[in-house]
């Protein structure tokens, strides 16, 4: 069974957080897409709240620390990643950007990435299209069509007959993402000890 590596970054930096939740429900819906296509899938999350000092180090010293060279090539390694910030002053926060800052210009070309970001008034979706899609372009990524962008009071809200609900939402962006995914050649070998799909499938149903 082939194997893919999915990578969240999320630069939220309260515990809870909706930019964490958020990234979890995007990597959650693009894992069931692809344990659907029979695809064993590898998922890991990155908190950059947790590489706060050791991001502001780097640009100090020069070197990074081993978390963050860890974080790092994770990111770089993975088959397809999820980026999801909150927004501060109407763009992404600086931990997010100093993050992605940190990565080689050319060591995501042509990764799928999945965008996302929270904030408390639907009025910064905007940040999306004129921040974030700008930053990964420059990177080479392949960002997917939808992107996903979480309001307060989108959360527990179902939308109505003009308005697709954040649930919908999510669906629709992990599935295109997935997609992206599958289509591209992985840089995974498959590894017997994962769970097969149809267990991931029962796993993700009850959650």
């Amino acid at each position: 069974m082939q194997t893919l590596k999915l990578v969240a970054v999320s630069a939220g930096l309260s515990s809870p957080s909706s930019t964490r939740l958020l990234a979890d429900r995007l990597l959650q819906a693009a894992r069931y897409r692809l344990a659907e296509q029979e695809y064993a899938v590898d998922v890991e999350v990155v908190e950059l709240r947790d590489l706060a000092v050791d991001v502001a180090k780097n640009f100090v010293t020069g070197f990074p620390s081993a978390a963050l060279e860890e974080a790092i090539g994770k990111v770089t390694a993975a088959d397809g990643v999820i980026a999801v910030t909150p927004v501060f002053t109407a763009s992404y926060s600086g931990l997010f950007k100093s993050f992605f800052d940190l990565i080689d210009p050319t060591a995501l070309t042509g990764t799928p990435v999945l965008l996302g970001a929270t904030g408390g008034t639907a009025r910064h979706s905007l940040v999306l299209d004129h921040a974030l899609r700008p930053l990964f372009a420059y990177l080479r990524a392949s960002v997917s069509p939808t992107a996903v962008y979480a309001a307060s009071e989108d959360w527990g809200s179902g939308g109505d007959e003009y308005t697709e609900g954040l649930p919908a939402r999510i669906t629709r962006a992990g599935t295109e993402f997935a997609d992206t995914v599958a289509a591209r050649p992985t840089r995974h070998s498959s590894d017997d000890s994962l769970i097969p799909f149809e267990q991931q499938l029962a796993d993700l149903r009850l959650n």
